[in-house]
């Protein structure tokens, strides 16, 4: 697979609430953090402003425009960003699946999507490598996410046979397109990897770590692939992506190393000989200095705790 599809099916993501909200008149609604959440959304009708926590300037959404939060910020929508906002978790009952909440005579204003909770053990980092909000203004893309955030909704309406399955793959649909046109939208500015992806020589540096995760990188080879110096190369990726290509390159790793951990049968030596690690001394090492606990002791929590394992990450 690819950089994006790879972090995707990392982090697991499901689609929790497929729904839509309408507002009329004057109207403000602060929507609180969600942790481990993804939210991607399409305006339906009329115009809204918003604005991201962390986010400088406030954005104007129109019909069609839409909008993705890959880290669950908290966020406001308003028809004026000057009201005092309503919390939204005391304003709205929790919508029907393929439903909509409604504010006021909800006349002049709609918007639906989907909210997704990402489930991967390693998703605190795995998320910090997306853009915090991504805004798409483009007029084929935004046709393509209507299309499909229409089509999850009605088939949350209907509940034929099947309709669950085809909505949930919807929704990984429209997540999956809205990012993947802010790559090409904008560039992908900023730190992370779709900034990373949008530069093609860093971007074929990625495709070969992600491709050969085992493989006895250094930063030579890794410049190579990309048809860089290695100065330029280092200099480069770690302006795009935050983090140096050979850390990139071990927390990669260990992402890869807790996703076996936790849903394959293979043993720790097993899960580090496929990463490229010729011991178990230097898988662990490897392990607890970017994750702070041991392999075996982690594999032991997902034993005890099947259900749930907290992320372990230090930060």
């Amino acid at each position: 697979m690819d950089p994006l599809s790879d972090l995707l099916s990392l982090l697991h993501p499901v689609a929790t609430v497929s729904s839509g909200f309408r507002a009329g008149g004057a109207w403000s609604v602060e929507f609180s953090h969600q942790h481990g959440q993804i939210k991607c959304y399409v305006i339906l009708e009329g115009a809204c402003w918003m604005a991201v926590d962390g986010v400088e300037e406030p954005w104007r959404l129109a019909e069609g425009d839409s909008f993705v939060l890959p880290r669950g910020r908290p966020f406001r929508l308003a028809s004026d960003l000057s009201l005092p906002p309503i919390d939204s978790s005391t304003l709205f009952p929790p919508a029907n699946r393929g439903g909509a909440v409604v504010l006021a005579d909800g006349a002049g204003f709609s918007l639906a999507g989907a909210r997704f909770a990402v489930t991967g053990s390693q998703a605190p980092w795995l998320l910090r490598l997306l853009p915090p909000a991504i805004h798409l203004r483009v007029a084929d893309d935004r046709a393509v996410l209507r299309w499909a955030v229409e089509r999850m909704m009605q088939e949350m309406r209907e509940s034929k046979p099947g309709g669950m399955l085809l909505a949930q793959n919807l929704a990984q649909t429209m997540l999956v397109h809205a990012l993947r046109a802010h790559l090409s939208e904008a560039g992908a500015s900023g730190a992370g990897l779709l900034a990373a992806l949008a530069d093609p020589r860093l971007s074929r540096a990625l495709q070969a770590i992600h491709a050969h995760p085992a493989r006895k990188w250094t930063l030579r080879s890794l410049a190579a692939e990309a048809g860089m110096s290695r100065t330029v190369f280092a200099t480069q990726f770690r302006a795009a992506m935050g983090e140096t290509a050979m850390l990139y390159l071990t927390r990669w790793r260990m992402a890869l190393a807790c996703d076996h951990l936790e849903h394959s049968r293979e043993s720790v030596a097993q899960v580090g000989s496929s990463l490229g690690y010729d011991s178990i001394s230097a898988f662990s090492t490897a392990f607890k200095r970017v994750l702070g606990i041991s392999p075996l002791k982690y594999k032991t929590a997902l034993s005890n705790q099947p259900r749930h394992v907290p992320s372990t990450h230090p930060s």
